[in-house]
């Protein structure tokens, strides 16, 4: 293998341990990145969903604090993934992010966040529709920070837009969609059609279909393509119901993770290496692809390279797989 293990950017959490819970301590956050490392995930974006400004600030301090009392951390964490609030506060759009929290782009706001965080915010998620879109988008670019679309339902100029104002992804594209959208103009549409940005999907074998998959390949270089997990608190645990966000939620056999009661996914239940596994299975990628979407696109896409990374984690593909070696 030619690389350490994978990157994601986008992380929520696993075994139980929720990166936006008033309940997150150092201790848990150590425990999580030792499960991601040993899952193959060798570096990686925490990310905080919508939540509580009190949240925000008490969560990122508890991260910095951990990552500067614990090297193992400090190696694996490269950042953070703000994956909002300034999405679209529209049923479907919004996924499973609390509409109460869901505001309009707020520079003074973001600037607390830059603050909170001492700069380490890497991407941040934001609707491309919402009023103030673009000069937020303007304003973190200026500030170093990767500015992706995502819960959104915006139209392709409207994504065009942003993009001449520096936003340069689509965050989990094909994902925080409405069930029923106009049949040409809606948000996964204009993403596809938007090849200029590069696309986050989660190849779990349940946010997407295979066909979605090979059609965001398609309409992109494959320098523009990116696997993320997505994986939520509730990663790494077996099949079973548990609680999460105040909501009742499943793991069936599968490995899908939804909500009991509305049937919409929260997250993902797998790591990067399930994903990697299954875009694997699909044949649509030589082994050179993979590494890229993995490991290399993700540390360009937030402007790092392979320096930056520390450790490996033993990887190894063998009959399109890759497996841990011990």
């Amino acid at each position: 293998m030619r690389i350490p293990g994978f990157i994601d950017l986008q992380v929520n959490g696993c075994l139980g341990i929720e990166y936006f819970s008033e309940n997150l301590t150092e201790e848990s956050f150590v425990e999580s990145c030792k499960a991601l490392k040993a899952r193959g995930t060798i570096a990686f974006l925490p990310t905080i969903i919508t939540t509580s400004k009190e949240l925000y600030k008490r969560n990122l301090t508890v991260m910095l604090s951990t990552i500067e009392k614990y090297r193992e951390v400090r190696e694996m964490v490269l950042g953070f993934h703000l994956e909002g609030p300034f999405l679209s506060p529209a049923d479907g759009a919004r996924g499973a992010h609390p509409k109460k929290y869901i505001i309009e782009p707020d520079i003074e706001f973001l600037t607390q966040l830059i603050d909170w965080s001492k700069r380490s915010i890497k991407i941040l998620t934001i609707a491309a529709e919402q009023p103030g879109a673009k000069e937020i988008c303007e304003f973190a670019r200026k500030r170093g920070i990767v500015v992706s679309l995502g819960h959104q339902l915006a139209t392709y100029p409207q994504i065009m837009e942003l993009h001449k104002s520096g936003a340069t992804g689509l965050t989990h594209l094909g994902n925080a969609n409405p069930h029923l959208v106009d049949r040409h103009k809606n948000a996964l549409i204009s993403g596809l059609a938007a090849k200029e940005l590069t696309a986050m999907m989660i190849t779990d074998g349940h946010h997407i279909p295979e066909e979605l998959i090979r059609l965001i390949l398609i309409t992109r270089d494959i320098e523009k393509t990116i696997v993320v997990s997505d994986a939520s608190p509730l990663a790494c645990l077996p099949p079973g119901d548990y609680s999460t966000m105040g909501k009742m939620v499943r793991i069936n056999n599968s490995g899908r993770l939804y909500d009991v009661e509305e049937g919409y996914l929260v997250g993902s239940s797998y790591t990067m290496l399930e994903c990697m596994n299954y875009l694997a299975s699909l044949h649509y990628l030589s082994i050179s692809e993979l590494e890229q979407v993995g490991f290399y696109n993700p540390l360009k896409f937030i402007g790092l390279n392979k320096s930056r990374i520390h450790g490996v984690a033993n990887l190894d593909f063998h009959n399109d797989t890759f497996t841990l070696v011990d």
